[in-house]
């Protein structure tokens, strides 16, 4: 019988793709929970969907999360508000992201839940990101959207100490791919905005130089990386701390790839439009380890060009290509 998967926030960015792989994996039964109806649900034969209330409450209605609880072996918690509507309210997102993790373990545990996994950020380690990061490294978050995740974290390591149920966090880097519709609103992420711009201005327009160095991981080993942690041995998952992402590259890179891609797909090289770097500007590389993951038998197949391919091909079909009236 297929182990029965509760997947929170599927109308995110990285919560839509999971929930689109999970329900296309064989081994897992698939209930999603969030507010509204994600717009994709009637594509995924089979899968559930839990209304849920309002998490920013202080007066949350338990009896809606425990029965969507009701007969579920596994969580993938991904309901968060995303790292502008943390800035812009970080009380709502302490409630949500903490307090609401916290609520929802407990009453996991009550429900018989086996492992909960929670995804955290990359940011917990501080801001801007640099040098050599393992989870051994020392936490230093700077902003309300990696302050709330993580002492969310610490609520789902606790559990470890109990022997029930089983907590994993994933700090996760800057994962790249099209979202599973185009009414998810996070394309104000790094390499969606570009495609989108792309697509629409026919031109790329940076706010800083590009040489800043980030983290990025194709959507499609994000999913897979949560199909191996709901899986993989228990005796694998260690204290369950590990860091997701796939290889560092600077915002630049990035950047002209999209340009090379979008004349492949669009028949258009989009202008690249940034400041001059300043005299003698430098930024320190960085090296996002995923050693301790890759120990448990995890390895990357994806390619960021897919990711960003795909990104354009749904940008071209979804926006609007207002230069291209023009021209």
């Amino acid at each position: 019988m297929a182990d029965r998967v509760l997947l929170t926030g599927p109308n995110g960015y990285v919560g839509g793709r999971v929930a689109q792989a999970l329900a296309a994996d064989g081994r897992f039964a698939l209930r999603l929970a969030g507010r509204r109806e994600p717009s994709y649900l009637p594509a995924l034969a089979g899968v559930e969907f839990a209304q849920w209330p309002d998490l920013a409450s202080m007066q949350v209605d338990e009896a809606a999360l425990a029965k969507s609880l009701e007969g579920v072996s596994h969580v993938v918690h991904l309901a968060a508000p995303h790292e502008i509507d943390s800035a812009k309210d970080p009380e709502r997102a302490t409630l949500v992201t903490t307090i609401g993790t916290q609520r929802l373990l407990r009453l996991a545990e009550k429900a018989g839940v086996k492992r909960f996994v929670y995804f955290s950020t990359a940011h917990v380690y501080g801001a801007p990101l640099a040098g050599t990061l393992t989870e051994q490294s020392l936490p230093r978050p700077m902003h309300p959207y990696a302050i709330t995740h993580k002492a969310a974290e610490d609520f789902v390591l606790a559990t470890n100490a109990r022997p029930a149920m089983r907590g994993v966090v994933v700090r996760l880097s800057n994962s790249v791919g099209a979202p599973a519709s185009p009414e998810v609103d996070r394309w104000t992420l790094l390499a969606n905005d570009l495609c989108r711009q792309a697509v629409t201005t026919g031109k790329m327009v940076l706010k800083s130089s590009g040489l800043q160095w980030r983290d990025f991981i194709p959507m499609q080993d994000v999913c897979r990386a949560v199909a191996h942690l709901l899986t993989v041995d228990r005796e694998a998952l260690a204290d369950g701390l590990f860091n997701l992402g796939a290889g560092s590259a600077r915002v630049i890179d990035i950047v002209e790839m999209i340009q090379r891609i979008a004349g492949e797909e669009l028949g258009h090289k989009p202008e690249i439009v940034r400041p001059a770097p300043s005299p003698g500007e430098a930024h320190a590389e960085l090296d996002f380890r995923t050693d301790k993951l890759r120990g448990t038998g995890f390895r990357p197949q994806g390619q960021l060009e897919q990711g960003l391919r795909e990104t354009l091909k749904l940008c071209s079909t979804a926006f609007k290509s207002d230069f291209r009236t023009a021209l």
